[in-house]
C-alpha cells in the first residue's frame, strides 16, 4: 500500500471562541481525487489552506509527502503544491505567459524550458498560443479558470488543491471545465482535494466525498456508498438533494410532453 501523500493528524485550528477546524483526521493516498464538501462555515477552506502552509494549527500535525509542514519552507512547500482558487487570483498586470511562468521561476528554471511549459500547458487546457500575450482583462471566466489551472501545474507538482475552483463560473463552462480536470488529474497522475459546497460537482468528480460540518468530519465514502445511504441525518439531506431535483426536472420533462 503506499504511503499517505497528505495527513492531518488530529488537527485544530480556532479563531477566538470558534473552532474552524475541530481535531480533523484525514488521510490522502497517491493519485486519489477527493472532494471536501460543505456549506460556509465548515472548515473546508481553513483545511486546505493548512496542508499549503497558509494557515498554521493550533494543535495536531499536518504532513504532506512525509514531512511536516510546520516549520517547513514555505517557498519549498509551495513549489510542490498547485492551488487553484474561484476567482483564480491572476496577477492582472501580467500576461497569461508571466503568470505561468511565476511557478518555474522561483524554481530556478531556464527560460528556454519555461517558454516550451508555457506552450505545452496552454494546450494541455486548451488554450491557443496567442494566448500567452494577452492580459487576464482580455480574456473570458472560463478562460481565466484554465490559465489558473495552468499555473498550478506549470512546476509539475504531484498535488494539486482546489478550492470552489468553477464556482464563480455559468453552469456549461463549469460542468466542461470540471470534465476537463478531472481528464488531466488521471492523465498527470495527480492527487486531488476539491473543497465545493456543490454536491453535484463533488458527486461528479471525486472518488471520495469527505462531508464537513463545523470542523468535523461527518462522513467519508465513496458517491456511490453515500448516495446509497448514511446514518448521519445531515448526511442524507445532503446527498437527497441531487435526487430531489433530478426528480423535479424530470417532472418537468412529463408535463412539457
Amino acid at each position: 500500500m503506499a504511503a499517505p501523500i497528505i495527513e492531518l493528524r488530529n488537527v485544530v485550528k480556532r479563531y477566538g471562541h470558534v473552532a474552524a477546524v475541530d481535531g480533523l483526521t484525514l488521510t490522502l493516498a497517491p493519485g486519489g481525487f477527493t472532494a471536501l464538501l460543505g456549506g460556509s462555515g465548515s472548515g473546508k477552506t481553513t483545511a486546505l489552506k493548512m496542508i499549503n502552509g497558509l494557515v498554521a494549527p493550533d494543535s495536531g500535525e499536518v504532513r504532506v509527502e512525509g514531512a511536516a509542514v510546520q516549520g517547513a519552507s514555505a517557498a519549498l512547500l509551495r513549489r510542490r503544491i498547485g492551488y487553484v482558487f474561484q476567482e483564480v487570483g491572476l496577477f492582472p498586470h501580467m500576461t497569461v505567459a508571466e503568470n505561468i511562468a511565476v511557478g518555474p521561476k522561483l524554481a530556478g528554471w531556464a527560460r528556454p524550458r519555461i517558454e516550451a511549459r508555457i506552450l505545452e500547458l496552454l494546450t494541455l487546457v486548451d488554450l491557443p498560443a496567442d494566448v500567452a500575450r494577452r492580459l487576464p482583462a482580455a480574456l473570458s471566466g472560463g478562460q481565466r479558470q484554465r490559465v489558473g489551472v495552468a499555473r498550478a501545474l506549470a512546476a509539475r507538482p504531484r498535488i494539486m488543491l482546489m478550492d470552489e475552483p468553477f464556482g464563480a463560473l455559468d453552469p456549461v463552462t463549469r460542468d466542461t471545465l470540471g470534465r476537463e480536470y478531472r481528464a488531466l488529474h488521471e492523465q498527470l497522475g495527480l492527487t486531488t482535494l476539491m473543497v465545493t459546497h456543490d454536491v453535484w460537482e463533488a458527486l461528479l468528480l471525486a472518488d471520495r466525498i469527505v462531508v464537513m460540518d463545523h470542523g468535523r468530519v461527518l462522513a467519508d465514502a465513496t458517491p456511490a456508498a453515500l448516495i446509497a445511504g448514511h446514518d448521519d441525518p445531515r448526511v442524507a439531506a445532503l446527498m437527497e438533494t441531487p435526487r430531489r431535483q433530478a426528480e423535479r426536472v424530470r417532472a418537468m420533462a412529463e408535463v412539457a410532453r
